[in-house]
């Protein structure tokens, strides 16, 4: 067998993240071939992720990163706020982060399919299931390219938003409106935006509830389309009174800011 060095162990545990023992062992087992042992960590990290594969994966980090023109914005799950808080779990999502900004893949399955460093992120998830010993899961990536794109990560990074305006934002203004997202949860940037079928939902709502309070017939299409006009004035973006002004809207806002400024998309994404 061949003799395996503390700074063998050490390597292996800087490559992979691996505990000291784990990291002996793997090399011993492999007789002190350097990629045979990586080898084997991952498969017992595949061993782990299996096993843990029926767990709730609930806490973890929701992070958002700007770059100029491009943002994403990723949630990495973990099972316990414990690790959710842990600083390599932190800086591993980060490192996530940082890659997709750089190449912007289509969707999460082509994120989960780049390298990083000498692996996939999916794979590199594996590893770190082995490693914390806890079920890890990429459970949702965004991506936004425009004029501007402002991130804001709440502290603790339970809550993460990432904005899309038309054009260069000063400072303050794209901040305010990615906290404004933040708090105040809007579904669309403006009322052509949601969905029909979300449409068609509220006004039914509407409908339902002016009938069980008993008011006419010939009145419910009419108090139902109010009651359409009061969720765009609350759940879109624009038309929401603005948190710092409730005397002004966030469209009146940006114009007073850049009479050309708006709003081209955002993500708000939580743990749920």
């Amino acid at each position: 067998m061949a003799e395996i060095s503390a700074s063998d162990v050490m390597k292996l545990r800087k490559a992979t993240g691996a505990g000291m023992m784990d990291c002996k062992a793997a090399l011993q087992e492999s007789n002190g071939d350097f990629e045979a042992a990586i080898d084997t960590i991952r498969k017992r990290g595949q061993l782990v992720a299996n096993k843990r594969a029926d767990r709730e994966a609930s806490e973890g980090a929701v992070i958002a990163k700007a770059v100029e023109t491009k943002g994403a914005v990723i949630i990495l799950n973990c099972e316990t706020d414990f690790v959710a808080k842990n600083d390599k779990f932190v800086e591993f999502a980060q490192s996530i982060l940082d890659l997709a900004i750089q190449k912007l893949p289509s969707d999460i399955e082509a994120l989960k399919a780049l390298k990083l460093d000498n692996s996939t992120v999916g794979e590199k998830i594996t590893e770190q299931v082995g490693i914390i010993g806890e079920k890890l899961e990429l459970s949702f990536y965004g991506k936004i390219e425009a004029g501007e794109v402002v991130a804001y990560i709440h502290p603790g990074n339970k809550l993460a938003t990432l904005v899309g305006f038309n054009k260069k934002v000063s400072t303050q203004v794209g901040k305010d409106i990615a906290m404004q997202i933040a708090a105040m949860a809007p579904v669309a940037v403006d009322k052509e935006n949601v969905s029909a079928e979300l449409v068609a939902k509220e006004k039914e709502i509407g409908r339902d509830q002016a009938l069980l309070e008993g008011k006419p017939e010939n009145m419910l299409d009419k108090i139902a389309e109010g009651k359409v006009n009061k969720f765009f004035k609350d759940f879109t973006l624009l038309n929401q009174d603005f948190t710092k002004d409730s005397k002004k809207t966030v469209r009146q806002y940006l114009k007073e800011s850049d009479s050309a400024l708006t709003v081209t998309e955002f993500f708000r994404q939580s743990l749920k």
